[in-house]
Order: C-alpha cells, then structure tokens, then sequence
C-alpha cells in the first residue's frame, strides 16, 4: 500500500505591507526621536502623560500583570509556541526580533537620552517601575510591536488584531505605571514595525489565498 504523500508546502510571499512597516517604522522612529531629543517632555506630551498616569491607584495591579506580557522571556516563548504548532519560520523570526530589539534598542539610545517620567516630567507617580535610567524607546513596545508584525500573518481573520491590542494595552500599562512617556512609546512601535517588517521580508510569510471568483449558477432549462 503506497504511503500517502505529505501536503505540499505553503506558499510564501514578500508583502507590500512590510515595506510601509519598515519606511513608516523608521519615520516614525525617527521624527518621535527629533521631538525629544533635548531629553525635554513638552507641555503637550505631559498632559497626556498626567491624564494616563493620574489615573486611579486600584489599575496598579491588572496594569502591573499587563506589561509582563512585554519582558524578554515573551520573545522565547512565541518561538517555542511556533514549534508547537509546526511554525519553524515564525519560531526563528521571533528569536530574530528578539535579538534585533535588545541590539537596537540599545543603539537608540546612544544618539537620544531622555530621562524616565520621575526624573523629566514633574508630579509623575512611579507604581513598581524603575525610576532611573533611559526611556526612549520602550523597549517592552519594541518587542511587543516586532512579534505581532511577525505572528499576524500567521494568524486567521479576526485573530490578527489580538496581537495588537496587546501591544496598545501594554503601552498604556508602561505610561500608567510612571515608566515611560507617550512618545517612547510612540518611537517604541516604530522601530517594533521596522524590524518585523524587515524579518518578514527577508524570511518571507505564509501568502493569503485568495478567494475564487463565484461562477455563477446555471438555471435549468424550462
């Protein structure tokens, strides 16, 4: 009896999308960069920093579960998952973003050195985060952004803003906790789009099959 014959391969595509990831990524990297490059907070930005930080103090727990979504460990574990589920070339693109975040997000900061909220933004309320040190880029964002550029092809329909919503959750959870402020955040989900955008360009991702267009019916003859 002959041994049934292995389903052939999916196809694997190089998106236009992923180009916009890594031009707008590094656009929006680099303008957020030029606003706080002085390592200033303008009035602007500390209002919305207050309005989210000020926040009632019951948040500090679910907000404090929240941003473990965004530690190193989360990078491992997507890959681990994508061997689970027989994903090899997500697994290694989520090992490659994870590399990728801790090298230039390090680089970054050698060109911008702005101070965490309690030391550059007045009455900022610090709930369990590191109080010194430099904030631009987040680099829980970074991660967090890079691995869901990665996993959303990967994923079907609806499933494809999970990740996303993560990513805002946790840069909400970062600026509520007196971590960061808004535009490390902002520069954090450019530079996580340019790197997800430049590994999936370079290790290709699974193609969307397109729907056949409808034949239309026949009508039986009267």
């Amino acid at each position: 009896m002959a041994a049934a014959s292995s389903p052939p391969p999916s196809p694997l595509e190089r998106r236009r999308i992923d180009v916009i990831w890594v031009v707008g990524g590094l656009l929006l990297l680099l303008l957020s960069g030029i606003v706080v490059r002085d390592g200033d907070v303008d009035p602007w930005e500390a209002a919305i920093f207050h309005a989210i930080n000020g926040l009632p103090d019951w948040l500090t727990a679910p907000m404090q579960f929240v941003e473990l979504f965004g530690v190193l460990l989360i990078g491992p574990a997507v890959a681990i998952a994508a061997v689970a589920f027989r994903k090899p070339r997500l697994a290694v693109a989520a090992l490659l973003v994870t590399v990728s975040k801790l090298v230039l997000e390090r680089v970054v900061k050698l060109f911008v050195e702005r101070q965490r909220p309690m030391t550059s933004t007045p009455d900022a309320i610090a709930r369990g985060v590191p109080v010194h040190g430099l904030a631009f880029v987040s680099g829980h964002v970074v991660l967090l952004a890079a691995l869901a550029g990665v996993v959303t092809p990967y994923l079907p329909g609806r499933w494809r803003l999970l990740p996303w919503c993560v990513v805002g959750l946790v840069g909400f959870a970062r600026v509520y906790l007196g971590a960061h402020n808004p535009l490390d955040i902002v520069g954090g989900v450019g530079l996580g789009l340019a790197i997800a955008g430049t590994w999936n360009l370079v290790l290709r991702v699974p193609a969307r099959a397109s729907t056949p267009p409808r034949v239309p019916e026949r009508e039986d003859a009267s």
